[in-house]
């Protein structure tokens, strides 16, 4: 009886501990480092996905503040004065970069001027609504590049932790000599975690990468449709 006893509690102290902490303690240092890049690539990726979400938000309702402004109001001017507030819209700033253009070129303008010169201040004007847009939609795409990063390299880092804690259990097999569950477990459930954690990272990235770049998508065409409206104002009021 006391040989049965002694040979249970012989057992229950070679058994591992599975529970998640005790794996992750366990785990060797290959997979530890590849669990905390996954760890702070996730951090990243949330932080940016808080970021971006209120931001765009804030942009998509400026610009449509914007445009009930400038569709209402007749004078450039007033809407320049009116709009300044509204710095997070993107199609604000279009209109500011035209606008200032605009004065600009009316403010050199001649009596007289020549068709040609008149087709040459259009162009310009049609360049700095270029150019603001441009950089709109880089500074829309900011930090986006993260997040596709992590959606497409995430499970691949948490693949590799994966191949080298099942290539350590295997090592601990041939060292022991023994093939018992006991043995293996460990060092595949390790493994397991690294998947695990590479997906938890990933599919967040990838969900809301997409779902950023449909709302990008339709901030930019309100800026493609605004600029070509712009011009067409322009050049049936102050080109003639």
């Amino acid at each position: 009886m006391d040989s049965i006893f002694v040979n249970l509690v012989a057992v229950a102290e070679a058994a591992p501990d599975m529970s998640i902490s005790g794996l992750l303690a366990q785990a060797s240092p290959v997979v530890k480092g590849v669990l905390v890049l996954l760890v702070l690539m996730s951090l990243v990726s949330w932080y940016i996905i808080a970021y971006k979400y209120l931001y765009l938000r804030r942009a998509a309702a400026e610009s449509t503040r914007f445009l009930d402004i400038f569709w209402k109001n007749k004078r450039l001017d007033e809407i320049y004065q009116t709009t300044e507030e509204l710095k997070h819209s993107p199609v604000n700033q279009v209109y500011r970069a035209g606008y200032v253009e605009l004065t600009k070129l009316k403010t050199g303008a001649r009596e007289g001027d020549t068709m040609h010169r008149q087709m040459g201040d259009i162009e310009n004007i049609e360049r700095a609504l270029r150019r603001a847009r441009t950089a709109e939609a880089v500074h829309l795409e900011s930090m986006t590049g993260f997040l596709a990063t992590t959606a497409s390299a995430a499970p691949f880092v948490g693949l590799f932790g994966t191949v080298w804690g099942i290539m350590a259990a295997f090592i601990n097999i041939a060292k022991k000599g023994d093939a018992t569950l006991i043995t293996v477990a460990p060092g595949i459930a390790e493994a397991l975690i690294a998947t695990a954690i590479g997906l938890v990272a990933a599919i967040p990235a990838v969900v809301f990468y997409n779902f950023f770049v449909q709302r990008m998508r339709v901030i930019e065409a309100d800026m493609e449709n605004f600029e070509a409206d712009f011009l067409n104002i322009v050049k049936r009021h102050f080109f003639k």
